[in-house]
């Protein structure tokens, strides 16, 4: 039963995830109902009575069929306005007796007018023909004991909400049905727990990010990024979890922020830590390390590689650089170093980056698969990495996980049965 709770939750956020294909598929459906309806329009039904003399009683059913056949149809197509075809009058009106010696001739029509003249235009042809001296078995004098007056049926309004809620209903199921499709064939991590899980690392904070798309956009973020109070504290939490919020009494720290080339907002983490750091006091230095896809970062390094302006509003306690595979080895000399480096997502080659004392992934929520998180978190171990935690990126705001892995317990300290010695065993 849990089982397929969880399973239905998930397709219940798969469908929400995919909630604009799912408004398009009803919106189809409901343009397709009304379309139905205005090209099939509701028919509404008139009815005319005509009496038979005491005579024709025995004759009652002939004389149905006789009230709507082509002969008595035909004539009274000349009376139907707008025209109709034969076959369309005949598949419209419909005679039944009601009594030995009534008929009834009900009629349909687009509209009410319609019915009604068609009902009686039937009845009067029928009259006409039952009266004339040429029929076979002798002329019949009837007349209509009640002409059609009233038609009734569906409106067009109550058959238009009708289909197109019908349209509707279908629509949404079909849209629900491709994106469970579309869902179930996505393997990007979309939750805190699903990226936790993926490389058993806990996620230490998440949050939105900026995401610029020239240097002048990175320079303001460098400049002007200040996190609100919730973020603030989980950014601060996170710098205390890897032990870099001490690192002002001599205790210098250098921290790789890796991040996929797939993943463009993820880019934004590295340098939003750094400023918030910086606005904490600690000296720091963020650099943009050497990377495996220079596009990936190529706007970042231009703003880190142009001079602040006079007036720039850059924090003092922040200095930006750029480093490229021939600057050596020494890190930047500042009591916390903050490094962005983005990896290959298919072959990611950690061990070109450089090397600091902790490193933590960057994702952005529905921008990776485990495959890639788990090549990653390979490739770091092979340069004899170990990945501290992982920072989130525009976490989905269904997401209600945490990304926090669960602690497991100690077994408990079972003692030991006692032998007892030195029993004495009653006898009688």
């Amino acid at each position: 039963m849990s089982e397929q709770a969880l399973d239905l939750r998930r397709s219940v956020r798969i469908v929400w995830r995919h909630k604009i294909v799912v408004g398009i598929a009803a919106a189809l459906g409901l343009a397709a109902g009304a379309a139905f309806t205005v090209l099939h329009p509701p028919m509404l039904t008139s009815e005319a009575l005509v009496v038979l003399p005491p005579s024709a009683a025995r004759s009652i059913g002939t004389q149905a069929v006789i009230a709507d056949s082509d002969p008595v149809l035909a004539q009274a197509m000349r009376q139907v306005d707008p025209a109709v075809t034969l076959p369309t009058l005949h598949s419209r009106v419909q005679a039944k007796s009601l009594t030995p010696r009534i008929i009834s001739i009900s009629a349909q029509g687009v509209t009410a007018a319609q019915a009604e003249d068609t009902a009686n235009a039937v009845a009067n042809s029928y009259i006409a023909y039952i009266s004339s001296t040429t029929i076979p078995g002798g002329r019949v004098t009837a007349r209509v004991l009640q002409a059609a007056t009233n038609a009734t049926g569906t409106s067009l309004t109550k058959r238009l909400l009708i289909f197109g809620g019908l349209g509707v209903l279908v629509g949404a199921m079909v849209g629900a049905i491709v994106a469970l499709a579309i869902g179930r064939g996505d393997r990007r991590l979309r939750e805190r727990d699903e990226i936790a899980d993926a490389i058993g690392v806990p996620v230490l904070a998440s949050m939105p990010v900026h995401r610029p798309s020239d240097a002048g956009g990175w320079t303001k973020l460098l400049e002007e990024y200040r996190p609100g109070a919730v973020h603030a504290w989980s950014l601060r939490k996170t710098l205390h979890h890897l032990g870099l919020t001490d690192v002002r009494g001599g205790n210098a720290g250098s921290l790789t922020v890796l991040s996929l080339s797939s993943d463009p907002r993820a880019l934004a983490l590295g340098p939003q830590l750094a400023v918030y750091a910086a606005s904490l006091g600690i000296p720091t230095a963020f650099v943009v390390g050497p990377q495996q896809d220079a596009n990936a970062t190529a706007t970042l390094r231009a703003a880190c590689d142009a001079p602040p302006s006079t007036q720039s509003r850059r924090s003092s306690h922040l200095r930006v650089s750029v480093r490229d595979h021939d600057s050596g080895d020494k890190q930047p000399n500042a009591p916390l170093t903050v490094v962005v480096t983005v990896v290959d997502p298919q072959t990611p080659r950690v061990v070109d980056t450089i090397a600091t004392t902790l490193t933590v992934l960057g994702v952005s929520a529905g921008a990776a698969t485990a495959e890639q998180l788990a090549r990653v978190a390979a490739s770091a171990a092979g340069d004899g990495r170990q990945i501290a935690g992982i920072l989130v990126a525009d976490p989905y705001p269904t997401d209600r996980t945490t990304g926090r892995l669960p602690q497991l317990t100690p077994p408990t300290h079972r003692r030991r049965p006692t032998r007892l010695t030195g029993t004495t065993t009653e006898t009688s």
